[in-house]
């Protein structure tokens, strides 16, 4: 009989690729994780796995049964959220993931929060790139995730919360007039900062700069804003900030910030969770919290006039 520890074990050795990587995840040896998906080739009496020197490949059944492994142990994961609804809103378990470029600046003052107001809810976050966090939201292992929206796929429901505008830094010593309006136009002759790949704030600036050469656009392997700002304020270049991390980002008159001209850039900050799940209202009611308690970016310490340190 096919039993869920198999199906989990299998569904996390095609999603790792790696059965070392895949044992490690699910807190098992390999060979005990091996055995079980042995296991479940002799129940289906198909082989999923095509094993190599040093690699794997799943099978063209071995690909199906993955995928039909993760809805089922996503359902299972429902069921059991279903299950503990009679216990209250925002108690038990909930697995949140959280993208890099929100979780330092909307983190601090949200957690308080829910600890106070939802002392039985037993939080875990995970920070990741969008593309992983999503991921793991369908195949059951995130409930719930804060990130930049859109997200287009039909198994997921969103909620939007926040727009948090983008605004142009530069280093202090270049001249610029007051109240100067910044434009995409000002990036042409100056190198643009960004995010490594997989990040989709870096995405969301290219698409804002229309920029299709990359010889002016660097990243140095930069996983962090922080990063960003550092190489900002020593003259290497420029960048654009989301609104929510100036208060975080930029202390005292380390780098100058200018507003866009409208329509200024931005991006809409949301939830995300499957639409199967039954745990929508305390979605909302966590949605509600972080409204209330992370800075809006609008209240954000920006300086209202164009350009900031003049």
């Amino acid at each position: 009989m096919v039993t869920l520890r198999q199906l989990r074990y299998f569904e996390a050795v095609a999603r790792f690729n790696h059965f070392g990587r895949a044992a490690d995840h699910c807190a098992v040896t390999q060979p005990a994780l091996s055995m079980q998906i042995r296991e479940l080739e002799r129940e289906f009496g198909v082989a999923l796995i095509e094993r190599r020197h040093k690699a794997i490949q799943l099978t063209a059944k071995g690909r199906e049964v993955a995928e039909r492994a993760r809805r089922i142990l996503a359902e299972v994961r429902d069921l059991a959220d279903f299950a503990r609804q009679r216990a209250g809103p925002l108690t038990g378990p909930l697995h949140l993931g959280v993208i890099p470029t929100i979780a330092p600046y909307a983190l601090p003052p949200l957690l308080p929060a829910l600890r106070a107001r939802h002392p039985e809810l037993d939080l875990r976050i995970r920070e990741s790139q969008t593309e992983t966090l999503v991921t793991e939201l369908l195949d059951g292992s995130l409930d719930l995730l804060f990130l930049a929206l859109p997200i287009d796929h039909p198994e997921v429901e969103t909620l939007a919360l926040l727009e948090d505008r983008f605004l142009l830094a530069m280093g202090r010593e270049r001249a610029v007039g007051k109240h100067v309006e910044a434009s995409a136009d000002m990036l042409e002759g100056d190198r643009l900062l960004l995010l490594e790949e997989g990040h989709c704030l870096r995405d969301q600036a290219l698409a804002f700069c229309r920029l299709r050469q990359v010889d002016r656009i660097d990243t140095f392997g930069a996983s962090s804003l922080s990063t960003i700002v550092q190489m900002v304020a020593n003259g290497m270049g420029m960048t654009l900030l989301p609104e929510i991390s100036i208060p975080v980002e930029v202390a005292g008159d380390a780098i100058k910030l200018m507003r866009f001209t409208p329509p200024e850039p931005k991006r809409t900050l949301g939830l995300a969770w499957r639409a199967t799940s039954p745990r929508r209202d305390d979605f909302l009611a966590f949605g509600a919290l972080i409204e209330e308690t992370v800075p809006r970016p609008e209240r954000a310490a920006v300086s209202p006039i164009r350009a900031q340190g003049e």
